[in-house]
């Protein structure tokens, strides 16, 4: 048996029940959320018109790590995806490490999740305390969690579907108003796209910078495709079909969306407090537009807590499965569920949304600092396990998605990962995020050297 072929017998053990169709809309759910339609104004502040270079960049970035990966899950098909590669590519330390980090990261975005969602619901109903609207999600989510696959297949679809209706009609709406063809209105010209007379980079490289700073981890969360890719009908096809399609539509929705934005709208006026998305809408004059964006925003919370309950669960799974994780998170329910695994995410979510109101904000904030920049760290080792299973896959005539230009992209894509840390070093912010994070996988890290020395000790 060669070194990759243990990680293909994990896929047999779940159940077969996601289609291309629930893959690819998680993957454009996962990555469309509200970092997308409240947190755009951020890097728009941050770098003026230019922000459409900092999403060119980050998507670029995001998009030679989805093909290595999509390369390294059609080849090896595991619930663990990253994890597994990281473990057979790197080494057992890198495996535990990435999984349990990845796990830790997805549990602490719950909290934040969950607790957004519902404190907008119970803004709706007044009276109805927001812990009872979050209890009420959590358990609904958890039963969802716990039913067959499929039927969260099933709800991520429409999820994300709805989500990708909203961005095409706005993408559409927005074209309307930048050639002047809505009622009222005029072209508007490249008079925005140059900065108002501040120019296309008003705060120069400095700017595009720190606008990529704000926008690259929203892309974060496309990863869950190749998680889910054990669960599919056809791992290999799917997982080859999936990818290729959610890369260049998110591409198009994230550009297209800003592209929109940073014609119509002067790039002083962005912020975070207000979405941009609501005041393009406002000046195509549609009527209550706000309170559908507020609507909106809590599908795309909601969508993203139950794919993070889905991808929280299956990593505990593997690592269980892999020796990595305690024996009880490997058991299924009799329709393939990983029950337990299922169980201990909601738990710990539920505990982070308990965090989100109890512990003060500073020590809140290191937690989430913490994880802050943890898919950097995730990314890196995705194309580290690339370039190292690469030759090994390929040898074994296992490729079906291959890597453009490989090894170049793959190196060209590591010294991007760098620099972008080289950036952070020169924000404050960014600064703690990252050694917070840092601090996090030493930990691990070392935790991983404890568990399999126990490990160890147990079977002699």
């Amino acid at each position: 048996m060669s070194k990759t072929e243990h990680t293909l017998t994990e896929a047999d053990q779940l159940e077969h029940g996601l289609k291309v169709r629930h893959l690819t809309m998680m993957g454009l759910g996962s990555a469309i959320g509200a970092g997308l339609f409240l947190g755009s104004g951020v890097g728009i502040a941050a770098a003026g018109p230019a922000v459409i270079v900092s999403y060119v960049l980050a998507g670029i970035m995001i998009v030679f790590v989805m093909r290595m990966l999509g390369e390294m899950g059609a080849a090896l098909p595991a619930s663990g995806s990253f994890s597994h590669y990281a473990r057979i590519g790197i080494g057992e330390w890198a495996g535990f490490t990435m999984g349990w980090l990845y796990w830790f990261m997805l549990i602490m975005v719950l909290g934040v999740e969950i607790t957004g969602a519902s404190a907008i619901v119970s803004s709706w109903l007044p009276g109805v305390p927001q812990w009872v609207v979050a209890l009420v999600f959590v358990t609904f989510f958890a039963v969802v969690n716990l039913a067959k696959v499929a039927n969260f297949g099933e709800f991520e679809f429409w999820f994300a579907a709805l989500k990708v209706a909203v961005i095409v009609a706005f993408l559409v709406i927005g074209v309307l108003l930048v050639f002047g063809l809505l009622p009222d209105t005029e072209p508007v010209g490249l008079t925005h796209l140059l900065g108002d007379g501040d120019g296309f980079a008003p705060n120069g490289l400095a700017g595009i910078a720190a606008g990529l700073l704000a926008v690259a981890f929203a892309f974060g969360g496309i990863e869950i495709v190749t998680i889910a890719a054990a669960e599919s009908r056809d791992p290999e096809r799917s997982i080859a079909t999936a990818v290729r399609t959610v890369v260049w539509r998110i591409s198009l929705f994230y550009l297209g969306s800003i592209s929109i934005m940073v014609l119509v709208l002067p790039w002083t006026s962005a912020s975070g407090e207000t979405s941009p998305f609501v005041s393009v809408l406002d000046i195509a004059g549609l009527p209550y537009v706000s309170g559908f964006m507020e609507l909106v925003v809590v599908i795309a919370l909601l969508s993203a807590f139950n794919a993070n309950v889905y991808g929280t669960s299956r990593m505990a799974y593997s690592l269980a499965r892999g020796g990595d994780g305690p024996a009880v998170l490997a058991q299924l329910s009799r329709t393939g569920v990983p029950r337990n695994a299922v169980l201990l995410s909601v738990f710990f979510g539920f505990v982070s949304v308990l965090l989100n109101w109890w512990l003060p904000e500073d020590i809140l904030g290191i937690l989430l600092n913490a994880v802050g920049s943890a898919l950097l760290a995730i990314w890196i080792f995705v194309v580290v396990s690339h370039l190292r299973l690469r030759p090994t896959l390929e040898q074994e005539g296992r490729l079906t998605v291959r890597m453009w230009a490989f090894p170049y992209l793959s190196w060209l894509t590591l010294g991007m990962l760098g620099a972008f840390i080289a950036l952070m070093l020169f924000d404050p912010a960014a600064r703690i995020q990252l050694a917070s994070t840092a601090v996090l996988f030493l930990f691990i890290a070392a935790m991983s050297q404890l568990w399999q020395r126990r490990s160890r000790a147990r079977v002699q």
